[in-house]
């Protein structure tokens, strides 16, 4: 897809108060079209940010249909400030919430990939619970929740588990950057009180799991697990099967934009009058 379109300026919206405040870098672009179609928002993986490919993909369709497009920066990633090690799913899912505050869309699609995944679904949670813009969909890519409970500790070895314990963190060497990922022991004991794979989860509305099959990251039976946390939800799963984690080829963002559409047609159908 080409993506030649003007690029909107970065914004800058501080989130937090006292030593706990970060400025957190957001990119906004405006709905051409003005027929109430939702807003596309983008939640990044986790050492992710809002300028990798999938991202910039998502805003060149949002710049083709005419519609308004939201990506930010986690606090610790990309143009935010912040530590990356102070970085909690909680304090993510803050970040999210503040950015869609501000932002203030009246409809929303939530597209996550990875860990940005798992902040799509409490966000719909929090949505439904403090209120907020209608959700309209979601697209899932090798969606990650829980991961730090049912992918990370079940295989911490005695060294990590050490580490952990003495240092606070502990270092993994990471296939798509010469620095290691780093998990921190507060990121994995926040994780467990964001837990979604406890029970059901109620979205509210459709939703497309795109997952491959070679994910060295997150297995495809994860995605399949999710899908039965979702009982009450119309929810589509492709599995892609030579497909990484990363998803990022043309084939993939072609299945992303086909998948987005989808849910896009979808919900003008739904406003549509009978």
């Amino acid at each position: 897809m080409s993506d030649q379109m003007p690029h909107p300026a970065p914004q800058f919206l501080t989130v937090g108060e006292g030593e706990a405040a970060r400025e957190i870098a957001l990119l906004v672009r405006p709905a051409k079209a003005g027929d109430g179609a939702p807003s596309l928002v983008w939640l990044s993986g986790y050492r992710s940010d809002m300028s990798g490919t999938k991202a910039v993909e998502l805003d060149g369709l949002a710049a083709e249909l005419g519609l308004a497009c939201i990506r930010f920066d986690y606090s610790g990633h990309g143009l935010s400030g912040g530590s990356f090690r102070d970085g909690t799913i909680s304090r993510w899912l803050e970040e999210a919430l503040a950015v869609l505050r501000h932002a203030a869309p009246e409809r929303v699609l939530l597209v996550g990939s990875s860990m940005g995944g798992w902040i799509a679904l409490r966000l719909a949670q929090e949505l439904a619970r403090q209120g907020g813009p209608k959700l309209d969909g979601m697209v899932l890519i090798a969606p990650a929740p829980d991961f730090t409970s049912e992918l990370i500790e079940p295989h911490l070895t005695a060294k990590e588990k050490k580490s952990l314990a003495e240092r606070g963190y502990f270092e993994e060497r990471s296939q798509y950057s010469p620095e290691p990922n780093i998990y921190t022991k507060a990121l994995i004991e926040d994780g467990r009180d964001n837990r979604v794979l406890d029970g059901i989860i109620e979205t509210g509305c459709p939703v497309h799991i795109l997952q491959g099959m070679k994910d060295p990251d997150v297995p495809h039976q994860h995605a399949m697990k999710l899908v039965e946390h979702l009982p009450a939800d119309d929810v589509v799963l492709t599995l892609i099967r030579d497909g990484d984690h990363r998803l990022s080829r043309p084939g993939d963002i072609a299945l992303l934009v086909s998948a987005v559409k989808g849910i896009l047609r979808s919900s003008a159908n739904i406003e549509k009058p009978a």
